[in-house]
């Protein structure tokens, strides 16, 4: 894997692990960027890993660009298999899966949508080659997902679900931008699944929507009481489909500050996935093999 450096005027410097996404080349942007916030090294201002890049923002009246760069290359000659372990979290995100709200608005937005006769979800199956909308949601929330990066808006998550390159869910997305999606709406555009963390425009095919707030200024509820974007990069998420009783009673308890998350402190391997990818994550999120 060949690194590639870019300098972005006087203050950045943008690093491409490859052109393609993959867990290997989430891994080293991940290992290099935690060694460089481990390392506090004077004048680095910000650190963005992303889905398969990284990009760092320094002051050069503090550290010279050479010297940034230099402290860089050194991360990536250092980075060895012991690097690919990842202290992180497991995530649980309850989703009403086929929710009457996107299937609303997919439906005011047909005429840029590749198949104006059908929904997303049953779009999204049959070109993924899965005979109904439930064998999709069982595709799709069986594995658990890495969030890549975070943003596009605020605490909007990138998810890249844990599976081998052949299993990967893909669909296009819109061929037009919709001027509307609802809040918390699960979506997916090529490889990756989203979760709208505000109602806005938006262009990723909709598989429904869940009742956790990911972000909130107020911070009023448990799990956000640390920051006001959950989400980080690094997280493991597990989808778990809910019924519409399940999550009117989620959202009665959103309203009354009581609503929280599953959440437990886990150590991934990339080593020990990459040898067995479904039983690696059947131990992981605790199920049956």
């Amino acid at each position: 894997m060949s690194l590639r450096y870019t300098f972005g005027g006087d203050e950045f410097i943008f690093v491409e692990i490859s052109e393609a996404m993959s867990l290997q080349s989430f891994f080293t942007s991940m290992a290099i960027t935690k060694r460089l916030q481990e390392e506090a090294v004077a004048g680095v201002i910000e650190i963005c890993p992303a889905n398969a890049s990284y990009q760092i923002r320094f002051n050069p009246d503090v550290i010279h660009p050479d010297a940034m760069l230099a402290k860089l290359q050194q991360l990536e000659q250092e980075l060895s298999s012991d690097n690919m372990v990842l202290e992180t979290r497991l995530i649980e995100i309850p989703v009403l899966y086929n929710d009457p709200w996107t299937n609303e608005t997919g439906a005011k937005f047909r005429e840029r949508h590749q198949d104006p006769s059908s929904t997303d979800l049953e779009y999204a199956a049959r070109i993924n080659g899965y005979p109904s909308i439930d064998d999709f949601i069982t595709a799709h929330s069986a594995s658990p997902w890495f969030v890549s990066m975070v943003g596009f808006v605020a605490g909007l998550p990138f998810m890249f679900q844990m599976v081998e390159q052949a299993k990967q869910l893909q669909v296009p997305k819109y061929l037009r931008p919709r001027t509307d999606t609802p809040k918390l709406t699960l979506g997916h555009g090529g490889c990756f699944s989203c979760i709208y963390s505000v109602r806005g425009a938006g262009g990723y095919q909709m598989f429904g929507v869940t009742p956790a707030p990911i972000y909130d200024p107020e911070q009023t509820l448990p799990y956000l009481k640390e920051m006001m974007v959950f989400f980080r990069p690094g997280d493991v998420v597990k989808f778990k489909p809910i019924n519409r009783q399940e999550y009117d009673i989620a959202m009665e308890q959103v309203a009354a500050g009581t609503f929280d998350l599953t959440v437990k402190n886990i150590v991934f391997n990339l080593h020990e996935f990459l040898a067995n990818p479904h039983q690696y994550n059947q131990q992981l999120i605790g199920a049956q093999a």
